[in-house]
C-alpha cells in the first residue's frame, strides 16, 4: 500500500484507527492478527556447518578429486596450488554467509525497545513488540521509529534514516500527501520507517505495518533468502557435470 499518496484522514479510515488511538480491546485483537512487532530469524547453522557446505559445489569436488590425482602421481605443486585455492574459496564463501547471519543480529539491535502510543485517548508507554497495525505513535528527538508510521502530525520533525536509506542527513518531515508511486524511501517525506531515529523536533504517526512487513522487515527478509544462483553460476554447473 502506497501510505505516501494518501491525506492522513483517508489513511486513519483505511487502517481502522482514529487521532486518539486504538482502544485496549482493538489492540488485542489486532496482535492476534499481526502478531508481535518483532524481526523474525532463521533458525542459525552452526559455523562449521556453514563452513562444511562450501564444498557442495561441483566444480570444488572436481578440484579436490584433480588434487587428489595429482597427488597420488606425484605432482605435489600442483596439489598444494589447487588445495589452497579450494580453501581459499571456502574461507570467501563461509565469510560472506556468516556476515549474513550477523546482519540480522545487528538489525535486531536497533529495533526500539518500547513507544509512547496513545490508547484508549491516553499517552502510554509500551513493549514496542506489542505494537499493530493503528496504533497512534508519540515522537520527540531521541526516539527511535518502533514500527512504519505515517506521519499525521509534524512539530519540526527530522528524522534520521541512515540506517535505511543511507542519507547522511537527517530528513525534514511533513503531513501532506505525495504524488508519485515510484518516490524512492528517502524522498517520502510523510513517513517514518522502522529503526531511524527522530533528531528534531515532535510529532505522530500512525503505524501502517510492523514486523517484517515494515522496510527493514524485507531487507532482513531477503538476508535470510535461500542464495539464487546467476545465470553463470547455473551454466558452470552444468559445464562441470
Amino acid at each position: 500500500m502506497n501510505w505516501h499518496l494518501i491525506n492522513k484522514e483517508e489513511v486513519l479510515q483505511l487502517i481502522g484507527s482514529q487521532p486518539a488511538g486504538l482502544t485496549n480491546s482493538q489492540s488485542e485483537e489486532r496482535l492476534l492478527e499481526f502478531g508481535r512487532n518483532e524481526l523474525l530469524e532463521k533458525k542459525k547453522k552452526p559455523a562449521w556447518l556453514l563452513f562444511l557446505g562450501q564444498f557442495k559445489d561441483t566444480m570444488i569436488l572436481i578440484l579436490m578429486a584433480t588434487a587428489v590425482l595429482s597427488g597420488m602421481i606425484g605432482d605435489v605443486k600442483d596439489t598444494v596450488v589447487i588445495l589452497i585455492i579450494i580453501v581459499l574459496n571456502a574461507i570467501v564463501g563461509f565469510v560472506q554467509e556468516y556476515r549474513a547471519e550477523k546482519a540480522i543480529e545487528a538489525l535486531k539491535k536497533m529495533s526500539a525497545p518500547s513507544a509512547t502510543v496513545l490508547r484508549n485517548g491516553l499517552p502510554v508507554q509500551i513493549s514496542a513488540a506489542e505494537l499493530v497495525p493503528g496504533d497512534v505513535v508519540l515522537l520527540e528527538a531521541g526516539n527511535m521509529i518502533p514500527a512504519d508510521l505515517r506521519l499525521i502530525e509534524s512539530h519540526s520533525i527530522k528524522i534520521e534514516e541512515a540506517s535505511l536509506t543511507g542519507e547522511s542527513h537527517a530528513v525534514e518531515k511533513q503531513t501532506d500527501e505525495l504524488h508519485g508511486e515510484q518516490l524512492p524511501l528517502c524522498d517520502r517525506t510523510n513517513m517514518a520507517y522502522k529503526s531511524t531515529l527522530v533528531t528534531y523536533g515532535r510529532g505522530s504517526g500512525v503505524i501502517v505495518a510492523t514486523g517484517m512487513n515494515t522496510e527493514i522487515g524485507r531487507i532482513a527478509q531477503l538476508l535470510q533468502e535461500d542464495e539464487v544462483l546467476t545465470p553463470l553460476q547455473v551454466r558452470l554447473a552444468k559445464f562441470s557435470k
